[in-house]
């Protein structure tokens, strides 16, 4: 029969095996078998085994949590280190060991001063002190940004590091986790040179570079810029980019970089068709300048970047070269009309001086021929003769003045000195011509008159001379204000700018005598297609007079 001594024996037994098994707690447990006589101990008992149960619980929860405490350590990437009050090291985990060189077991127990550059050591000893008592819980190491490590070699790395504290029991301990910047601060100093770099080759060009953000306000702006447009750097970074641009273009400048930023295009000229763009300095002078823009975006922020060269000079020397074009086109009509002028000259003392004196002479011989003796045939043939010198003589004095000048050109006009000219032609050449002519009365001023009976005289004579034509169209008509003269043949044809072309002297001064009237002359050929000769004048040009 179980009765109660014998649980309580029982009881003893079990007490006893506790003991045995808790030993920490031996003597309590044998104190408390001692008392197992009575209920109460009993009681007693009971709860003291229910109280080492959940030690062992709590036991192993603990075990449990620094076991993923040391799995967290050992697994992280930066290396992480745990001193005691004294600054020896407890905790050493294996990115430490692969940063450091240093084997766990060399290190464990050392002081960290051996992972420190001796000329660091009492300052990183003190910090550490004075950071004990503080009563902060964690911050950052070191007044810079970097410190400095020592690896197991003697080599030193830059490394960056936080520093915590935490008590348990009585005893404090400091953890630092620290990372090597080594890779970053190399980074750093080659984007360092490479930015001094490009700084230099920005503020050495001669062209202004200014580069604004999408807001239009200028973040970059070289030595160039500030000799531009007068403003200083300082000035200038964070300015709008409207300031260096006159007021009136200023709208139609922001809309032209939103419509660049929409086409997606990395860099294009600004100014479209035109090329310039106008910009204003300081000191509201404005001035002509040539510009590019180009686009990036970068970190989710878009930059433009123009580049502007003043061309001031440029456009002196394009007026000037203007200027002298226009002083060389007034001279060279002036030249022109100056030997027109003598030509006339000299055509009508030939036709009124020469052609006369002729003429009275044509009678004289034929008033000799009348009374001449019948019987003196050697007179008669004497007189014959010079009869027919004479006629000759009167019809190369007129054909030598119409060549200088044909008087009809004064006296008629352009389209009756044209279809003489043609008629004339077809003559001497046997070569058929069709002349069309808009409108016989039209105004033209005496230079450009001449000039267009000219051309023609030209273009129709090295038809005769090179063309081997049988057809010519002359047509002079009014084309949308100017005056389109053009001459076509049916003959060989050549290469336009070839080195063996007809009478290159001759078709140069077609084109001289068209551009010193303001227009232009053109010649087109092709071998066995013939040759067409167009001149285009503006109508009004004004007359040159020497």
């Amino acid at each position: 029969m179980f009765t109660p001594l014998a649980a309580l024996m029982a009881l003893a037994a079990l007490l006893s095996l506790l003991a045995w098994i808790f030993e920490p707690l031996h003597n309590d447990l044998l104190i408390v078998a001692a008392a197992c006589g009575s209920v109460a101990g009993a009681l007693a008992l009971f709860y003291l085994y229910r109280e080492t149960r959940g030690w062992e619980v709590a036991d192993r929860d603990l075990h449990r949590a620094q076991d993923r405490i040391s799995n967290v350590v050992d697994s992280a990437m930066d290396p992480i280190i745990t001193v005691d009050e004294a600054q020896r090291i407890v905790v050493f985990n294996p990115a430490a060991e692969q940063a450091f060189g240093y084997a766990k077991v060399d290190v464990i127990g050392q002081p960290l001063e051996m992972l420190i550059p001796e000329r660091f050591r009492a300052g990183h000893h003190d910090h550490i002190v004075r950071f004990g008592t503080t009563g902060v819980t964690s911050r950052r190491m070191g007044e810079q940004a970097v410190l400095v490590a020592l690896r197991s070699g003697g080599s030193e790395f830059p490394i960056e590091a936080s520093i915590s504290q935490h008590v348990d029991g009585d005893r404090r301990f400091y953890t630092v986790i620290l990372r090597d910047v080594s890779e970053r601060l190399r980074g750093a100093a080659l984007l360092e040179r490479s930015e001094a770099r490009l700084r230099g080759i920005l503020d050495s060009a001669m062209d202004a570079i200014i580069t604004v953000d999408e807001s239009q306000h200028v973040v970059l702006y070289n030595n160039a810029a500030e000799a531009m447009f007068g403003w200083s750097r300082e000035e200038a970074i964070g300015a709008l980019l409207s300031v260096f641009i006159p007021e009136r273009f200023r709208t139609v400048h922001a809309g032209h970089v939103q419509a660049f930023s929409d086409t997606g295009a990395t860099s294009r000229r600004m100014g479209g068709a035109l090329r310039v763009v106008t910009g204003m300095r300081r000191n509201g002078e404005e001035f002509p300048i040539d510009a590019s823009i180009s686009q990036i975006e970068t970190a989710g922020a878009r930059f433009y970047t123009v580049i502007l060269r003043d061309v001031t000079a440029r456009f002196q020397a394009i007026e000037d070269l203007r200027r002298s074009k226009q002083d060389l086109q007034e001279l060279g009509a002036a030249a022109h009309m100056t030997r027109e002028q003598e030509k006339s000259r000299i055509a009508r003392e030939l036709h009124d001086e020469l052609g006369q004196m002729l003429t009275m002479l044509q009678m004289d011989v034929a008033w000799c021929t009348d009374k001449a003796p019948a019987s003196d045939a050697a007179y008669a043939a004497k007189l014959e003769r010079m009869s027919a010198l004479l006629k000759s003589a009167i019809a190369a004095t007129r054909r030598i003045a119409s060549d200088l000048r044909p008087l009809m050109l004064d006296d008629l006009g352009l389209v009756p000195s044209i279809e003489w000219l043609v008629e004339n032609f077809s003559q001497r050449t046997g070569i058929a011509c069709n002349l069309t002519a808009s409108d016989a009365s039209i105004g033209l001023s005496h230079a450009q008159a001449t000039a267009v009976f000219r051309i023609v005289q030209e273009s129709l004579t090295n038809i005769a001379k090179h063309a081997q034509a049988t057809h010519a169209d002359i047509s002079i008509e009014m084309d949308d204000g100017q005056l389109v003269v053009r001459v076509e043949d049916d003959g060989v044809g050549f290469i336009p700018g070839s080195s063996r072309k007809p009478n290159s002297l001759g078709l140069f001064g077609l084109r001289e005598r068209a551009q010193l009237l303001g227009g232009e002359a053109s010649i087109v050929s092709t071998p066995g297609q013939g040759t067409m000769v167009e001149a285009r004048l503006p109508l009004g040009h004004p007359a040159v007079t020497p």
